[in-house]
């Protein structure tokens, strides 16, 4: 198919409320460049991280937590300032529609997702990144253009499109938090904020890898997390046992951070993501967390976990 000259979609036209969001229908159709790929967007997902990035929430200035606006923030989005109008959509499940010059591991009519935070190493910051839908525009659009190497194949999955595009962040997050804290077939994992899209994400993984789940919730939403594989479920306002677990996935932090960090056994290790505003987590971690014989701080999403749990998508899992 020859791609249109325009399309639909939403622009975020600045930091702010809901009132910074406008709905387009002349947004000029993007290009593939070299080692690029026009894909039609299919089914797109919506997270935190879009509501965060529209209120500047990943600024170092800000404190608060999400839906607490702040006035002035200028450098927003994952990697500071953004450029808007911008195209938000971290999720995402499409189908091939163009080309761009040199590529050839896509082929055109592929249906693929690809991980919302994209690897872009540099010598001054070996583990940086960029986010579809932060630093360049993303899923809210009929057509989005996406780098080759950063998409996976998904056409033979049996899940639909609105599945598929449900399953990047969320489940991006849980696998890289998982990896990062090496959790493996026998061992006891203690998860937070259980009942979240991440968290019913780490769950359903760490139980796939054999580890043996507790989650944390509230009573309403136990059931779900118990269903998601988890052996055992505790309250959120309960004082989990010491020297217990191999690996906690903490997604709250929080007054109970202490608590958590004591359910630890020695030499266990704690991934955390998305608990805290702003760059807080990385100054907490890098003074309290990361080089203790107890645990090991994680940032969301390593490229490197993603080739497996794409597999797993594709066999239905």
């Amino acid at each position: 198919m020859t791609p249109p000259e325009t399309m639909s979609g939403v622009y975020l036209t600045g930091h702010g409320g809901p009132d910074k969001l406008e709905w387009r229908e002349d947004i000029p159709v993007p290009r593939p460049g070299s080692g690029e790929v026009l894909v039609r967007v299919l089914a797109a997902g919506v997270n935190n991280t879009d509501i965060n990035t529209r209120e500047g929430w990943y600024s170092a200035d800000v404190t608060g937590a999400t839906g607490e606006l702040q006035d002035g923030v200028e450098d927003g989005g994952w990697s500071g300032a953004l450029d808007f109008p911008l195209i938000q959509g971290g999720d995402l499940c499409g189908e091939v529609v163009a080309l761009g010059k040199g590529v050839s591991a896509v082929a055109m009519g592929m249906r693929v997702i690809c991980p919302i935070n994209q690897p872009r190493p540099t010598d001054d910051n070996p583990v940086g990144f960029e986010a579809l839908g932060s630093e360049f525009d993303g899923a809210f659009a009929q057509y989005c253009v996406v780098p080759e190497g950063d998409l996976f194949d998904v056409s033979d999955a049996p899940l639909s499109d609105v599945e598929l595009a449900a399953i990047p962040c969320a489940f991006g997050t849980a696998a890289g938090l998982l990896d990062r804290a090496g959790v493996a077939t026998g061992q006891s994992v203690l998860i937070t904020g259980a009942s979240g899209g991440v968290g019913l994400a780490a769950v359903q993984l760490a139980t796939a890898l054999g580890a043996e789940v507790t989650g944390v919730s509230s009573a309403p939403k136990a059931e779900c997390v118990r269903d998601a594989g988890a052996v055992a479920v505790i309250g959120r306002e309960d004082v989990p046992p010491a020297d217990t677990f191999h690996a906690v996935i903490d997604l709250v932090a929080g007054p109970g951070w202490g608590a958590v960090i004591d359910a630890l056994r020695p030499g266990g290790h704690y991934a955390v993501a998305g608990a805290l505003p702003g760059r807080w987590w990385r100054r907490i971690c890098g003074a309290s967390i990361c080089g203790t014989s107890r645990s090991t701080a994680a940032p969301s999403s390593p490229a490197r976990s993603l080739p497996g749990w794409s597999k797993w998508c594709g066999k239905g899992r």
